[in-house]
């Protein structure tokens, strides 16, 4: 059982996770059979996770961060609700082509070219620039991180048994899925959706004229080796040419080699379900005969102003320039808790639309619910028994089991804040006992679960200090009956954002 922290009561604790189990199911939209479908691991209480990673040839923009946020909140409730999780995100450092395309030049030996710098110095350049990000936004790391390149020998034993097994042929030393000789017993493009005939069609004969469709049987045939021209820097031997796997090959190879022939769940963004996605099915069945996995889930696509983000349009942000604010697009500098936030806000199978206005609106959202956790730390219980606190989590843990639905769990969250609120002036009474149960349900939910933090710039704590201060020299002018200065310095920290609030235990400070 994963302990999230050590609340008060250990006690308490034990009974709080015991009682999860008696909560509904986790459902799932899978993608492959198109309906919501309550989530069994293959091995309770193991559960196999492999999410496609980046291809690490450039900086990580707005879109690469919608996917790590969704899926850590997947990961982060799997373990809330007891389960032991593999997470596998692999990182492509080679054979993505441009375009992905079976035909051109490797994105990351293209950069290296550029740049004049040897392929792995781009890749590790890019994978770290991508774990930046990844800390910023308090991403849980992943169980195991392979990377394409060092698993060449895994590729190619797997392309040799998909040869043997009849659905792949040699040509010209690279190898090509036949995705006829496939669908004679299998449906390929069931997962995009997608018609072979039409994908036939759509081809057209003039297919072939183009570089390298001459090898292939077929137009829709996919490339599982290459045979490496004189341009292509990256290259390793195999019993077929020197050359380098295709994209497809490398995540069902990865895959199938730290998460078995068929493992629970397999994500990505939409955009990878045709081809990626679709081929690596079919890769998996023609080898092993097993699909690789039993749950398929796809997180939609970030758009700025209501267009799909493109190096062509001009729109592309990169999270570097979303945290700084230099972007023509930006208004303002924004945190990477409240890029976080944002994307909680909309349910990750639909489009979430970049504007200034939502992202502001979520800043303030943001800082009203991490208030309401400084406010629930200063609470003094008072004996009354006026919240029913258990139909609180239950109501946050049915938000995320319907397909994790954080949209409806931040409004519940809400209820929750407005909770504290009344509690905190007097309206609601709370017991000791309910008011650690309560402390225990806001971190778990809020800082667990989504993963969100108080972010602290460095100069906070003597910004505190002068804060303070500042607070000691009005109550020490309203002692001496100075109202007039009293006032002044509560207006001038009004004016700046600064609200004050004298309690009983003395005054205290938010700031908005």
């Amino acid at each position: 059982m994963y302990n999230f922290y050590k609340p008060t009561k250990i006690g308490f604790f034990k009974l709080l996770l015991q009682s999860l189990f008696s909560m509904t199911d986790l459902k799932i939209y899978d993608t492959y059979n198109r309906e919501n479908r309550v989530f069994k691991p293959l091995n309770h209480p193991f559960v196999g996770i492999y999410i496609c990673g980046p291809t690490v040839y450039g900086h990580p923009h707005l879109g690469h961060a919608r996917g790590p946020v969704v899926f850590d909140v997947l990961h982060r409730f799997l373990i809330y609700k007891g389960f032991k999780v593999r997470f596998v995100r692999n990182v492509t450092d080679v054979g993505h082509l441009v375009n992905d395309a079976d035909e051109g030049e490797d994105k990351i030996a293209k950069k290296a070219r550029v740049e004049q710098l040897e392929p792995m110095e781009i890749a590790q350049f890019y994978t770290d620039s991508y774990h930046k990000m990844l800390h910023a936004l308090n991403i849980r790391p992943a169980s195991i991180e392979p990377r394409a390149s060092g698993h060449i020998i895994e590729q190619i034993e797997m392309i040799s048994k998909i040869i043997e097994n009849g659905f792949a042929y040699e040509s010209n030393g690279s190898v090509y899925f036949d995705v006829i000789k496939y669908s004679s017993n299998h449906d390929y493009g069931k997962l995009s959706g997608r018609i072979l005939e039409d994908l036939i069609a759509g081809a057209g004969n003039e297919a072939r004229d183009l570089e390298g469709q001459d090898e292939k049987h077929n137009p829709n045939d996919f490339a599982l080796w290459k045979k490496a021209g004189p341009e292509h820097i990256m290259r390793w031997p195999s019993p077929w040419s020197e050359g380098f796997p295709g994209w497809h090959i490398e995540c069902s190879a990865m895959s199938r080699k730290y998460l078995g022939d068929t493992f629970d769940i397999h994500g990505g963004g939409m955009d990878l379900l045709f081809p990626h996605h679709e081929s690596e099915i079919a890769q998996s069945q023609a080898c092993t005969g097993h699909q690789p996995a039993n749950y398929w889930m796809h997180h939609n696509m970030i758009t700025v102003n209501g267009q799909k983000m493109a190096k062509s349009l001009n729109n592309g942000i990169s999270i570097e320039e979303f945290f700084s604010g230099k972007h023509p697009l930006l208004e303002k500098a924004y945190s990477p808790m409240t890029l976080k936030f944002f994307i909680l806000q909309a349910q990750y199978r639909g489009t979430l639309d970049f504007s200034n206005a939502a992202l502001q609106a979520s800043e303030k959202g943001l800082s009203r619910l991490l208030q309401a956790g400084e406010t629930l730390e200063k609470i003094k219980p008072n004996n009354q028994n006026d919240l029913e606190v258990t139909s609180i989590q239950i109501e946050l843990e049915e938000a995320l089991n319907e397909d994790l639905n954080t949209p409806i769990l931040i409004a519940k969250l809400f209820d929750l804040v407005t909770k504290i609120n009344q509690i905190d002036t007097g309206q609601i009474g709370i017991t000791l006992e309910n008011l650690e149960k309560l402390k225990v349900i806001y971190k778990t939910f809020v800082h667990e679960i989504l993963g969100l933090e108080n972010e602290k710039d460095s100069g906070s704590e003597k910004i505190k200090g002068v804060l303070e201060i500042l607070i000691e020299l009005r109550n020490e002018a309203k002692s001496n009956k100075n109202y007039e200065l009293s006032d002044v310095i509560r207006k001038k920290l009004t004016e700046i954002g600064i609200e004050l609030k004298d309690g009983k235990e003395g005054t205290s400070f938010s700031i908005s």
